[in-house]
């Protein structure tokens, strides 16, 4: 449960633990074993599982997946309130809010190629949440703050990738007023959006 709560926002799976515990020199934790806890956790409603979703190629990626805590309370006393990062805690709640109001909420993953030294190079672009309710779909990314072109840029990367029409999000913290920029990609603060349940749609 602590490697769990120290890794909100990252790719994990029971052998990906296995091996953690491996490199501790813990050897006696199988990974059939981690993979039933992980299950005993998601049914005790302690964790939520979010699966990969392939954007261009309309499916599910089984493994790896990203776990989020439901109680945001229990993991910071799990980690003793250490690893406090803003950014990890804010997406975990994002999640919670969007499983809340009734949505299935999916980690996406669309690819782009790009044309280095005469070579395709080709690239896996995460979105942090694709989220759907029956036919409504919206793409959103979780970032903290964007201080400047680059970290504008790299949010908006895998989003502009996305080959439909779906309204796409990016959430900010704070309380940035919602506003959409050329692309049509809408920003707001985390404020707006857990205060406003019909947020999405502004």
């Amino acid at each position: 449960m602590k490697i769990l709560a120290s890794a909100i926002g990252s790719l994990s799976n029971a052998q990906k633990i296995s091996n953690t515990f491996t490199s501790k020199g813990i050897k006696g934790i199988s990974m059939p074993t981690i993979s039933k806890y992980l299950s005993y956790l998601q049914e005790s409603f302690l964790i939520q599982k979010a699966e990969r979703y392939d954007i261009k190629g309309k499916k599910y990626i089984s493994t790896p997946a990203k776990y989020y805590y439901t109680d945001l309370g229990l993991r910071n006393a799990l980690l003793n309130f250490r690893q406090f990062e803003e950014t990890y805690l804010m997406e975990n709640a994002i999640y919670n809010e969007l499983i809340f109001r009734g949505y299935r909420v999916d980690v996406g993953l669309v690819e782009s190629r790009t044309e280095e030294n005469g070579k395709q190079i080709r690239r896996q672009l995460e979105v942090d949440f694709v989220v759907n309710q029956m036919s409504k779909r919206y793409y959103i990314q979780s970032t903290f703050a964007i201080p400047d072109q680059a970290k504008m840029e790299q949010e908006l990367a895998s989003l502009l990738k996305i080959p439909d029409s779906f309204r796409k999000i990016v959430i900010t913290g704070g309380n940035t007023p919602v506003y959409r920029n050329e692309e049509g990609i809408t920003f707001m603060g985390i404020y707006d959006f857990l205060l406003n349940e019909n947020s999405l749609d502004l």
